[in-house]
């Protein structure tokens, strides 16, 4: 489809799709600024970004040179993180709620027991902020107790119940510190995934729409030789939707190579639950290989689903399945040990290391495929799935209709 793999690239766009992530889309082009900086360095090329100027939405431009050949891309932020906000406002009872109604969906469903037979990291991190807020709780619950003892030393019986009032400021001082545990943050994250048992929200999915039109009108541009999206995290099943959607609404002309760079997915978390009818026909759709799609993912990345073929362990695989190509970041190869250990405990680093440099590069170098002079059909031909690619079909839910 499109251009030949390895016509140069000389013009880019890349949308990038971000997880569930409340921050400001700034936070991402200052993260390639500095971190692309590094990485041209390390490599020996020549990186430099500019405004983006005149166009709507959020964006940069980069100028590269690689062993002589020049490349302009240009950046565009899909932003939903105004949906991620309004959704991380529930009050604090509405929050235990919500972990009320997310832990039954995955083990009300048997999703849980199949996530962890796939990869426990991911299915752990799913469970961590379940086991802290319980904790917090039971934390909150002691210090009532205590506040309702000494109350009750006043010898006015009825006092004592009054220490019940001490729960909420115990819980509200712990959510106002969660930056550095993460706990509310991550269980907002997984009900968002579960509020419909799977199902995007309408919300979602008028967002969805909306990035489905502007990667249409970004394909009809002249002189474009690569349209690049890519998906982190959550992001990567919203790009394998939205590509989906153009796919059947006929929306992909032949003159631009569009392709699709999935980073750290967390696909099954979403597919495997009963209602994710939509996403599981969307993988089904992708995996025949109509798009360019590489996958990467790294066994250092105990957020992600390392190395699992989203299509195929989600139960969908068409015959034959073409897509995607399923790439290993190889952490353990690609940074140095000295970077390793700094990234030990720092979970959510390890999660963003897709958007950063390697100070041992390998075949996967983010800012070389984003912004350097090969499309990433032709920056991955002939190269095959990472040999601990897992593509057992554990899903128990494989419907793609009601």
């Amino acid at each position: 489809m499109g251009k030949a793999p390895h016509t140069p690239v000389r013009r880019r766009l890349v949308f990038y799709l971000p997880g569930y992530d409340p921050i400001h889309p700034r936070r991402y082009r200052e993260l390639y600024r500095k971190e692309g900086a590094e990485q041209a360095e390390i490599g020996g090329y020549d990186l430099a970004l500019h405004p983006r100027r005149g166009k709507p939405g959020y964006g940069w431009l980069v100028a590269t040179q690689f062993e002589g050949r020049q490349t302009e891309t240009e950046f565009e932020v899909l932003v939903w993180s105004d949906i991620v906000r309004a959704h991380m406002n529930p009050s604090i009872p509405a929050t235990y709620a919500q972990l009320a109604r997310t832990a039954w969906a995955y083990v009300g469903s048997g999703a849980l027991w199949r996530l962890m037979r796939l990869r426990k990291g991911p299915t752990i991190s799913a469970l961590y902020p379940i086991v802290v807020l319980l904790a917090q709780l039971a934390v909150a619950l002691c210090v009532a107790r205590l506040v309702g003892a000494g109350l009750a030393l006043t010898g006015v019986p009825f006092l004592g119940w009054l220490g019940l009032l001490a729960v909420w400021p115990v819980l509200w001082w712990f959510r106002r510190h969660d930056g550095k545990v993460f706990a509310w943050y991550l269980m907002h994250d997984y009900a968002f995934s579960a509020i419909e048992n799977g199902a995007y929200p309408a919300e979602l999915e008028a967002r969805l729409a909306v990035f489905a039109d502007r990667l249409t009108e970004a394909l009809r541009q002249p002189d474009i030789d690569e349209v690049l999206l890519v998906g982190h995290s959550s992001g990567a099943y919203l790009g394998v939707s939205v590509l989906a959607d153009m796919l059947r609404a006929g929306r992909l002309p032949q003159e631009t190579q569009l392709s699709f760079l999935s980073l750290g997915h967390v696909v099954p978390m979403v597919s495997f639950l009963p209602k994710a009818w939509r996403l599981r026909a969307d993988l089904a759709l992708m995996g025949e290989g109509r798009i360019p799609w590489v996958d990467v993912t790294a066994p250092g990345d105990g957020c992600a689903f390392a190395l699992c073929d989203p299509v195929a362990v989600s139960g969908v695989a068409p015959k034959p399945q073409n897509a995607p190509l399923i790439v290993s970041a190889a952490f353990s190869q690609t940074l140095s040990p000295e970077r390793q250990k700094m990234m030990q405990w720092r979970f959510f680093r390890r999660h963003f290391q897709y958007l950063c440099a390697f100070d041992k590069p390998g075949p996967y170098d983010y800012f070389r495929i984003t912004a350097g002079p090969e499309s990433l059909a032709a920056h991955f031909a002939g190269r095959a799935h990472s040999p601990s690619r897992d593509a057992r079909p554990l899903n128990r839910h494989t419907s793609t209709v009601p």
